[in-house]
């Protein structure tokens, strides 16, 4: 039997869980002429969200990953050979030829994949220009070209001053959906919502949630299936979500070790969650000591008061500018994250401290 949970790569049919909301707005607003800009934590399932969405648009796109670019050159590098992916390159030179910078084309022999590079120029930004003009040209109104940016916060490191010359060429275009995804909150946020920000409202906002409980318990109950009773699923089911409040990555990572342990080792299903746990802990203990050791003093507070269900601001030891500032580090690098209140986001780093620290 093949287990019927999948985590650590995009999830697509029959892993992909429930967002049929999401996926329908998501929908009306690439049949518009509008742009989208996607925000939530890391692991919450936004790039698998908004993959299946465009594949079931059926249209022409790219998909990029900004965390991959390091510079101007390897933007358009990038979003040149996502091009060429829909498009094969004998039926669009012809519009190669206007290019400002002639890119330069090799074929990897392994995979007979188009490897596409620049050479640097004095204006690094027309690569940009012509890579998008492109995507324009090869849109027609019923197949419009869809260009997904995950991690678009990555953007302000690449040089100084690129927002507003790509926010300056983006609103031109009229034949391009842009979708902008990122994971860091407070930058996405003053990107897309600073007043004074190049691409401030420059596409419709949605915060990406978690999977809604109801969902999630059913979806846990059904793939489970006949390794135990109806009840018992269920018993387990619940116990996961209270262990995970409903994350999608790390349900989908308990999940699949709590079959594992059920069909391979036949353990009872009243402990099966508790040892599929302590073997999480135990198989990242190496991970988790060496990322205890980045923290400072306060951090650590920090999260050993999250731990016990406490607010960050009930240390009585810690000014709270000081925790402010904490929170803020914490919260930016991914480590915590806050929707009703502040909790660790991964579950069993959180069980990894409870175990091994203490206040």
């Amino acid at each position: 039997m093949e287990n019927p949970f999948r985590f650590g790569t995009v999830v697509d049919s029959p892993y992909f869980t429930d967002r049929v909301e999401e996926l329908s707005r998501i929908a009306e607003i690439l049949n518009s002429k509008n742009h989208l800009v996607v925000i939530s934590p890391r692991r919450f399932g936004k790039t698998s969200l908004v993959r299946k969405a465009v594949e079931q648009s059926g249209r022409q796109f790219v998909f990029l990953n900004m965390q991959q670019v390091t510079s101007i050159e390897d933007f358009a590098s990038l979003l040149l050979r996502g091009i060429l992916r829909q498009h094969p390159i004998e039926r669009i030179k012809h519009l190669l030829k206007n290019f400002r910078v002639i890119p330069t084309f090799a074929t990897n022999p392994l995979n007979d994949s188009i490897e596409v590079s620049f050479q640097p120029t004095l204006n690094n930004f027309v690569m940009i220009e012509d890579t998008l003009s492109l995507a324009e040209k090869v849109s027609t109104e019923n197949n419009r070209m869809i260009v997904v940016l995950d991690e678009f916060q990555e953007i302000i490191g690449i040089e100084k001053g690129i927002d507003k010359r790509l926010r300056a060429f983006m609103q031109d275009q009229d034949m391009v959906n842009y979708i902008f995804l990122g994971s860091q909150e407070s930058m996405m946020t003053q990107i897309f919502e600073r007043k004074k920000s190049p691409f401030y409202h420059f596409g419709q906002l949605m915060r990406l949630d978690k999977i809604p409980y109801g969902d999630f318990l059913l979806y846990i109950k059904e793939r489970l299936g006949e390794t135990c009773d109806e009840g018992q699923n269920e018993s387990i089911a619940k116990e996961i979500l209270s262990e995970t409040a409903c994350h999608p990555y790390y349900t989908q990572q308990l999940s699949s070790v709590v079959w594992d342990l059920l069909v391979y080792h036949k353990t009872p299903y009243e402990e099966v969650v508790r040892i599929a746990i302590e073997k999480l802990v135990r198989v990242h203990d190496l991970d988790f000591e060496r990322l205890w050791l980045t923290f400072n003093k306060t951090d650590r507070k920090i999260l050993q008061t999250l731990c016990k269900g406490m607010s960050p601001y009930e240390l009585r030891d810690l000014p709270s500018s000081t925790s402010f500032s904490s929170i803020k580090r914490l919260t930016q690098n991914g480590y915590v994250i806050r929707t009703d209140r502040y909790m660790i986001e991964d579950p069993i780093f959180r069980h990894w401290i409870e175990e091994r620290q203490t206040l």
